[in-house]
């Protein structure tokens, strides 16, 4: 986590090489609260598409909240960067659906690594019509559960403080909430590892 001094959080950063094997063990069929079955596994280098579509149609409040940010699509310098996960340091878990004989991205949780290697800095985003289902907090708890194998011993996240689905899930996941200290118009949730 940034101390209060600083206002950047500063990343590991990961050597250039090929992109690393994708986790075989780690493909889950999970039931939803409605029934509804989902696949949950490691983000693929493959996904790219998946992830490109799923940002696009998600709703422009909830690009904004996601992101920070308002725009329409990703851009491909934005795709690199959350395609870009070396399973330890960069995790990303996409939740995916059979729709007319294709998957579709519904989900997908993400960390990165601050520079220290003990903190994560986490995301989760969930498609508009698949909320209220159970998905938001089934792929966080995935997150967290691979961020403590890896021996990380904190997580956080910034948000704007509007976004009411976050504060319900950092509260009933543990997270912490305070006053952003690099900027006051946003909230930090943490939760010790």
């Amino acid at each position: 986590m940034a101390s209060p001094s600083k206002c950047t959080i500063t990343y590991r950063k990961r050597p250039s090489r090929r992109a690393p094997p994708v986790p075989k063990d780690d493909y889950r069929i999970e039931a939803l609260q409605d029934g509804t079955r989902v696949l949950v596994r490691p983000l693929h280098p493959e996904d790219h598409e998946f992830e490109r579509t799923f940002i696009k149609h998600l709703s422009p409040r909830s690009r904004r909240l996601r992101f920070l940010g308002d725009f329409k699509e990703p851009s491909p310098a934005l795709l690199d960067q959350l395609m870009n996960v070396d399973y330890v340091h960069e995790m990303a878990y996409v939740a995916l659906i059979h729709e007319n004989g294709r998957l579709r991205e519904v989900g997908v949780s993400r960390y990165a690594t601050s520079a220290d290697g003990r903190q994560c800095e986490c995301a989760v985003t969930v498609a508009n019509g698949w909320r209220q289902r159970g998905l938001t907090p089934l792929l966080m708890r995935h997150l967290i559960d691979v961020a403590r194998k890896h021996g990380l011993t904190g997580m956080f996240t910034v948000e704007d403080p509007a976004n009411d689905g976050i504060r319900e899930l950092a509260g009933h996941l543990g997270f912490q909430c305070a006053a952003e200290p690099c900027d006051p118009q946003l909230v930090r949730y943490t939760l010790s590892l």
